[in-house]
């Protein structure tokens, strides 16, 4: 491989995220697009503000997120690594579209890793600073949310933030973990979101169909969750904005 072909595969940021709608806003913000499969994996690169971003679509959980993350370094070698997208707020104060960053992230099994991070939380502003918990699936009630803040001291969680960065600190890329609340503490997820949503983060049709027969307001449970998840990634998209600048200036 040349030099400039070397060049043109390389990224200066790197996002990993679970889900497409979690990016789009934000690659909707960037130029000269490109979506190419990676083995299990969709990946999109393109420009911002002249700045090379690829992002890679993991699909759901800890095992995905570790593998994606690391064929991203391998094939575009990013200056930083940013483990980002939606996130369920584990403590009352937090709304929809408000800004978690991890300055420490935690699973449920004991492992943890401490991060770099001195800024401080604006609560007022809607930006928190704290642990998030990385769960091994999918948090959908209040009670549930209660009791992982309880025993894990986070308020947040998602489920791939711990992999991403722990492959970034092996391979000794800058991380950060960036994430937007999707789901806060005033209702439960409806049931059907954990038969629906695949590991891949690709719609079960048949499932979302058989949701229906059985419970036909299902549909609008389901619709009010893609309009918050529209509205949080939205908020996401501004926030990376000035996170992309920052980074790749400093770079």
């Amino acid at each position: 491989m040349t030099s400039s072909e070397t060049d043109n595969t390389r990224a200066d940021i790197g996002i990993v995220s679970a889900l497409p709608i979690e990016l789009g806003q934000f690659m909707d913000r960037c130029e000269r697009v490109k979506h190419y499969k990676g083995g299990d994996f969709t990946f999109r690169g393109g420009r911002y503000d002249g700045i090379r971003i690829v992002v890679a679509e993991s699909g759901m959980g800890y095992a995905r997120a570790r593998k994606a993350t690391q064929a991203m370094i391998d094939a575009h070698t990013p200056k930083w690594i940013l483990s980002s997208g939606f996130a369920g707020a584990l403590i009352p104060t937090m709304k929809l579209g408000q800004i978690v960053m991890a300055n420490e992230i935690v699973d449920q099994h004991g492992q943890q890793t401490s991060i770099n991070l001195t800024l401080p939380s604006d609560e007022a502003n809607g930006l928190y600073v704290g642990r998030i918990l990385t769960a091994d699936e999918m948090v959908r009630t209040v009670e549930q949310k209660k009791q992982l803040h309880e025993k894990h001291a986070a308020i947040a969680v998602d489920m791939e933030s711990l992999a991403v960065a722990q492959v970034a600190a092996e391979t000794k890329t800058g991380f950060m973990a960036i994430r937007v609340i999707s789901d806060d503490m005033s209702t439960d997820l409806p049931s059907e979101i954990l038969s629906i949503i695949g590991d891949t983060g690709a719609v079960r049709v048949g499932a979302a169909l058989t949701s229906l027969f059985k419970r036909p307001e299902s549909l609008k449970d389901m619709l009010h969750l893609r309009t918050n998840a529209q509205a949080a990634a939205k908020s996401l998209a501004t926030f990376l904005d000035g996170v992309v600048h920052q980074l790749h200036d400093a770079s």
